[in-house]
């Protein structure tokens, strides 16, 4: 497995919190992290204009969960929560693990204090033939991205 890269389609998240998030997942989008750059301009003792590129904050992307609609409510619930202000008690830790072919885990990313900020019902029309999907858009305060001894990932670079 060492230098291969892992298959995108077996994947499974955990969310640690007051409210159970259950169901299969069908899709995770956004997760990553970024730093803002800040340029300052200065002028050099030529008189040249100089711009040096400088790192600011950390800011996180916000990660979206797509799942065929069930009948938990989960999703709803943890919203809500946010919306009726008691984001203090929504925040949850998620976890997202990328497993082999043989679903072994392989990569493991970590968000810390996660809570929903948007939830989107599906695409509704008389002619379709496919899964309704509903979306949660989440967003956190610190994310890890950590793999398992004997994955052969060890040699990926950067914070995620």
């Amino acid at each position: 497995m060492s230098g291969n890269p892992v298959l995108g389609f077996q994947f499974s998240i955990d969310v640690t919190g007051v409210v159970p998030i259950t169901g299969y997942f069908t899709e995770v989008g956004g997760i990553g992290t970024e730093i803002d750059v800040i340029q300052h301009k200065t002028v050099d003792i030529l008189g040249r204009s100089v711009t040096q590129m400088i790192p600011g904050r950390e800011k996180w992307n916000p990660v979206t969960l797509k799942r065929g609609i069930t009948d938990s409510m989960g999703f709803w619930i943890w919203y809500e929560m946010v919306f009726n202000g008691l984001v203090s008690v929504a925040r949850s830790s998620v976890s997202i693990v990328l497993y082999d072919r043989n679903y072994t885990p392989m990569v493991q990313w970590d968000m810390d204090n996660a809570w929903p900020s948007k939830i989107s019902g599906p695409q509704i029309r008389s002619d379709n033939s496919e899964v309704a999907v509903e979306e949660l858009t989440l967003v956190y305060e610190g994310i890890r991205r950590s793999f398992f001894p004997g994955a052969g990932l060890g040699f990926l670079p950067g914070p995620l």
